[in-house]
């Protein structure tokens, strides 16, 4: 009796047998891991070998010490014993494929939560239920799919030693072979003639025919193979008329030198792949060198509260931060580092991290993880590792907070280049039908030199390099930027919202009095102590006018956004706020801002803010005026509209009393309207504002106010350079039509002399590059001389 296997992995079918597509599968996984590769084009996968799904026997108890808590703990980068983090080196990530398999790794698994690919370094980011999986199931997932993660024990924090030189060889062994191929095809050139060059003609060039080989099957296999996997996927990328080029030489020059037909074109062969990688590792190393500018000196300006032995607190920049300092953090804080919990209700929103806005509650003793944001007063740990910049960068750009804002804003490059392997290919075919009727000796070199001079790298180069410059440019200025996309988003903006207090008023300069029922000593201990858990800029800006006061524990603490605090000590109710929030019946001058006290619902008084404006707001609104419509929306009263009406241009307009919810909609309107949406505010009551425009910037005065919603984030110090950072912007994009304008100028020029069949195919593969590093230089120069004016 035959027993029916599991096409996809390999086991008995006898409990359970499902057909689909006349395969039979042992359960739904197995068919929807084939459904998910016969969907993509991706069934080759089983033409490896016989039911790839099934774990090999090597790799079975392979990852046992996977098993181990030690181990497990310096794995992963999360973990909260529900939802598990990991991020593994996947060393066989090599294409678009590849990615697309790796992040609907859910769809193999319900138990995976979200998996997130980082292309150029090659990981995977897993997000798991530890419930129901581990950290050895996920491991073991990906290896029968094709795809095991290199794990390091030794360098878990780095995740892999090795680097990758594959470019460098396949650079010098092309270089090698088109050096000796030229130097055999000299008497060819020349036309020398001789006895002797008449005798060995045939072992040159039998020769020149070696020296090909490991050009094109290894030097050349990316191009092939990026070729192959586009096709399958049924797109015309890059590659295709690269390799098309690349075969046709090849098969052309060997069957001259098999049937002795001629010495073929070798020389071009080699020469082309040759300058084709020649023009991609420079591009590579200048990419690289603007990412490691940007990994390193693009620090948030964020700061985060250190308590000092004496008990005193100060702020200081995050990657101050050590083993064993104590902290302090605020309600609405993000905790940025893994430490132990020593006081203070700990409730923290982990959906920064894992997407689920599900409170956990931790006491004194606990282990806190980077990333969580405290939601229930103020709290104090103790650190267990240095702050890492990378991670707070990977959370900005974490999936978790993308939606159509990105994906459906389409690039320049996007535009431009779609349709672009599709035209080439067809003026190739055209123009050698042509001279295969003209001049059929003449039809090869023109398919080739065309294939090869109309390569789209100069207009694939523009964008991020005049981007990634720029990028690097605008973080030395204080301006960081979450990617480059956000540049092209910054140019198209028509219309520009700002937020009011903490972000067009500075809390450093304002002036406070009081007015009402005297305070006592204890009534001032207990306003500092609700103050201290705020972040909201007056309740900093009032903070720090207690001085000599001490501070003490609450026995509770509660902020509704855009209304005001309260807490509870030793029996007594405070509320801190606006006048409807602490019931003030008798507000007589409501227009100004305040902050009003109440105990034990009896209303104290309040404190009276002279608002300081920050340098450089009248000035910025002028120049925004000529190109923008602009508003100024604010949770305040009025009663700075007749000021700012006569400080700003007339045309401003003016929407005061708005919570959170009022300005979100206001955004959500606009957009409706027509308009491409700019958002300014202090990252506080702003977040769904911040979120819902076309670009958020969060503006930051020295504060560890963390938000994931928006897409950039201005040290407030900067605030004078906004204006100029929107032109930059825009003259950025100008920056990339003149390089894309240049590149269709020289593809015209090159294809005129490739059709014409005046153009060979090695001058072709010379020039390409050189179009590459004009590029380049132009817009390295260009971005360059704008970041000179930002200074």
């Amino acid at each position: 009796m035959n027993t029916t296997l599991c096409y996809h992995c390999g086991d008995s079918c006898e409990n359970t047998t499902i057909k689909y597509e006349e395969k039979h599968f042992c359960c739904n996984g197995c068919i929807t891991v084939y459904e998910i590769f016969s969907e993509n084009d991706l069934t080759c996968y089983y033409d490896l070998q016989e039911n790839p799904g099934a774990i090999p026997t090597e790799i079975a108890g392979k990852y046992d010490f996977l098993e181990n808590k030690e181990i497990q703990d310096k794995l992963l980068e999360f973990n909260d014993d529900r939802t598990q983090i990991v991020t593994l080196y996947i060393p066989h990530i090599h294409c678009s494929s590849c990615i697309w398999v790796l992040e609907n790794l859910h769809k193999l698994n319900d138990k995976i939560n979200s998996s997130q690919v980082d292309f150029p370094k090659k990981t995977v980011r897993i997000s798991f239920d530890a419930d129901l999986t581990s950290l050895k199931e996920m491991v073991l997932l990906l290896s029968t799919i094709g795809y095991e993660p290199y794990i390091s024990l030794e360098d878990y924090e780095s995740g892999k030693k090795k680097v990758d030189r594959s470019l460098i060889y396949k650079l010098g062994i092309a270089g090698f072979a088109f050096g000796n191929v030229m130097f055999l095809s000299f008497p060819e050139y020349f036309e020398v003639d001789g006895f002797w060059l008449e005798q060995y003609k045939n072992i040159f060039r039998w020769l020149m025919f070696a020296f090909s080989l490991p050009v094109v099957f290894y030097a050349a296999n990316d191009y092939f193979i990026s070729a192959y996997k586009g096709l399958r996927s049924k797109i015309l990328n890059i590659d295709v008329p690269i390799a098309l080029g690349v075969t046709v030489l090849f098969i052309r020059s060997s069957v001259e030198i098999i049937f002795d037909l001629g010495t073929g074109f070798f020389d071009s062969l080699t020469g082309l792949v040759f300058f084709l990688l020649l023009g991609k590792f420079f591009q590579q190393k200048t990419y690289n060198f603007l990412s490691f500018e940007r990994d390193y000196k693009s620090y948030f300006p964020i700061a985060v509260t250190r308590i000092l032995s004496d008990k005193k607190e100060e702020n200081v920049q995050i990657y101050d931060v050590k083993k064993g300092d104590r902290l302090l953090i605020r309600h609405q804080e993000l905790i940025p580092v893994d430490g132990i919990l020593i006081n203070g209700n700990a409730q923290i929103d982990y959906s920064f991290v894992t997407g689920e806005a599900e409170l956990v509650s931790k006491k004194s003793g606990d282990k806190i993880f980077a990333g969580g944001k405290q939601l229930s007063g103020i709290i104090e740990m103790e650190v267990l590792a240095s702050v890492s910049q990378s991670y707070l960068t990977q959370l900005w750009s974490n999936d978790v907070f993308k939606h159509d804002k990105t994906s459906s804003f389409k690039t320049l490059t996007d535009k431009i280049s779609k349709n672009f392997t599709f035209i080439v290919l067809s003026i190739a075919m055209l123009s050698t039908i042509f001279w295969l009727f003209v001049d059929a000796s003449k039809a090869l070199n023109v398919f080739t030199a065309v294939l090869i001079i109309a390569c789209p790298c100069a207009i694939a180069l523009a964008a991020p390099f005049t981007l990634g410059n720029l990028l690097r440019i605008f973080g030395k200025q204080k301006f960081y930027l979450k990617n480059a996309t956000v540049i092209e988003q910054l140019a198209s903006i028509d219309y520009i919202i700002f937020d009011k207090t903490g972000t067009l008023t500075t809390s450093k300069e304002s002036k406070i009095s009081y007015e009402g029922a005297s305070l006592s000593n204890d009534d001032k201990i207990a306003i500092k102590s609700s103050l201290r858990a705020s972040n909201h800029p007056l309740s900093r800006t009032l903070y720090k006018s207690f001085n000599d006061i001490e501070t003490i524990q609450l026995d509770s603490f509660n902020e509704v956004l855009g209304r005001g605090i309260e807490t509870k000590y030793l029996n007594k109710e405070l509320k801190i706020g606006s006048a409807s929030f602490v019931n003030c019946l008798n507000n007589s001058s409501s227009f100004d801002t305040s902050v009003h006290i109440s105990i034990d619902n009896s209303y104290k008084g309040k404190f009276r803010f002279k608002n300081s404006y920050r340098s450089g707001v009248q000035p910025i609104f002028n120049e925004f005026k000529k190109d923008y419509s602009l508003a100024v929306v604010s949770g305040d009263n009025e009663g700075e509209q007749k000021h700012l009406s006569d400080y700003l241009p007339k045309e401003t307009t003016f929407l005061f009393n708005q919570k959170p919810d009022d300005k979100l909609q206001f955004v959500e309107y606009q957009q409706k309207s027509g308009s491409t949406v700019a958002m300014i505010g202090d990252g506080l009551n702003d977040a769904g504002a911040l979120a819902q425009s076309n670009v958020g910037i969060a503006l930051s005065e020295n504060i560890n106010v963390f938000s994931p919603a928006c897409d950039a984030i201005l040290d407030a110090t900067q605030f004078n350079k906004l204006s100029q950072f929107f032109m930059a912007s825009k003259r950025a994009v100008t920056i990339i039509k003149y390089c894309f304008a240049l590149s269709l100028l020289y593809n015209i020029v090159g294809l005129y002399f490739a059709v014409t069949g005046q153009l060979m195919p090695v001058i072709a593969a010379i020039l390409m590059p050189l179009s590459s590093i004009s590029i380049v230089v132009f817009t390295t120069i260009s971005t360059n001389i704008l970041g000179k004016k930002l200074n």
